[in-house]
């Protein structure tokens, strides 16, 4: 553990690191529509720019923990939160949608060194129950973030371009450099011979080999990438499809992000009593159940924006207690390999996400078609990871 006296004075700043991604993707979603009418770039090409983006978290995260327990977390975090800076003055400069896409990508890189070493340093810090409380707050924050990113942005296209947002984002990172800098020491002195990288390649391909661990990480990843297809089109489904102010629709994506606050409460406080996996299988249902209501709406266009409406809150509501519930699960079958295993279960999240996520944009046709068919599939297919798990148990 390390020497720092009073660790708790930098739980605020290690939670504010933890934002880097939900601010970075869902601040702008609001302007989604004007990027592409100003860049004269098809729709399709700017859902681009988040999928992109989640590719980005993918790589960084698989990569960002091992190196930072053989070289050390201060540098590396300094380093990640630096080129978040150069890549967010790439976005504003941005020319083109190609040249946006490829900012963003080299901006997830950096995004994902805040949110992967964050959690490195609770765990350097804070011995086991208090790093777990730690992380629940970690947790809330984020949520209060991608609560207020889409209001925030929607307000802020109001009054100014789509590329003030990246202004902000812009000082967002530097605000946080410069904390670090001032708050963060090192708290995990590197080993040069270590074979920590090695070790972790190893335990990724020995926890792919296990039908358990394959079911659970799914279960999550598949819960996750159905509300990237929700994130990815939302936008243009609300705006455009059915005539939506940019406001309107920061308020009802809001409500979302409320509703998964709420169901993380009530599975913090019901856990214990009811256990993981009933109410594992209490949001796979719900999250299938709801899939299946999309995918109605979608394909007949029977309920219209109040069906779609209820049937993302169910669906997306539920996506904070299935990676919760699936990540304790796997990690209590995998004690001797615990950061291995959430490692390769987060970055699973952020590539399936991104697969949703393009997937949604290649199927663009102006309808809430392409996103309701890929959630509904989706809820489907966490339920049936879930049940993968369960079979193995009893077997």
């Amino acid at each position: 553990m390390s020497s720092v006296t009073n660790p708790h004075r930098l739980i605020i700043l290690l939670a504010a690191l933890v934002a880097f991604g939900p601010l970075s993707i869902d601040m702008y979603l609001p302007s989604l529509p004007l990027i592409a009418a100003d860049l004269n770039a098809p729709e399709s090409s700017i859902q681009l720019t988040i999928s992109t983006f989640l590719v980005g978290l993918f790589i960084g995260m698989l990569f960002y923990g091992p190196l930072s327990d053989k070289f050390g977390r201060r540098k590396l975090l300094l380093g990640g939160i630096t080129l978040y800076m150069a890549a967010s003055i790439g976005c504003i400069f941005a020319a083109s949608a190609d040249h946006l896409i490829a900012w963003r990508f080299v901006q997830a890189l950096g995004a994902a060194a805040a949110s992967v070493l964050a959690r490195a340093i609770v765990r350097d810090l804070f011995p086991l129950n208090e790093a777990a409380r730690v992380l629940s707050l970690m947790h809330l924050v984020t949520m209060i973030a991608t609560l207020v990113a889409p209001l925030l942005g929607g307000y802020l296209i109001l009054i100014s371009e789509w590329r003030a947002l990246f202004v902000v984002l812009f000082a967002f990172a530097a605000i946080m450099l410069l904390a670090s800098l001032w708050k963060i020491p090192e708290t995990h002195h590197g080993d040069s011979r270590n074979a920590s990288i090695l070790a972790v390649f190893k335990a990724y391909v020995q926890i792919i080999r296990q039908p358990v661990a394959v079911g659970y990480i799914l279960c999550m990843a598949l819960s996750f990438a159905g509300m990237f297809a929700y994130i990815t089109a939302s936008s243009f489904v609300y705006i455009e499809y059915f005539g939506l102010s940019a406001q309107q629709f920061a308020w009802l994506f809001s409500l979302n992000i409320g509703g998964i606050i709420v169901l993380v409460s009530l599975n913090a406080r019901y856990v214990g009593t009811l256990g993981t996996q009933k109410l594992l299988i209490a949001g796979a249902l719900l999250a299938a159940l709801s899939g299946l209501v999309l995918l109605l709406a979608g394909m007949t266009g029977l309920g219209g924006l109040p069906l779609i409406v209820a049937g993302l809150l169910g669906y997306v509501s539920v996506t904070g207690v299935m990676g919760a519930n699936c990540m304790a699960s796997l990690l209590s079958h995998y004690p001797q390999q615990a950061g291995a295993a959430a490692g390769l279960a987060v970055a699973c999240q952020f590539g399936l996400g991104a697969v949703a996520s393009s997937l949604t944009g290649a199927l663009h046709d102006g309808s809430p078609l392409p996103m309701t068919l890929i959630i509904g599939v989706t809820g489907i297919g966490s339920l049936l990871a879930l049940a993968l798990t369960r079979s193995r148990q009893s077997s």
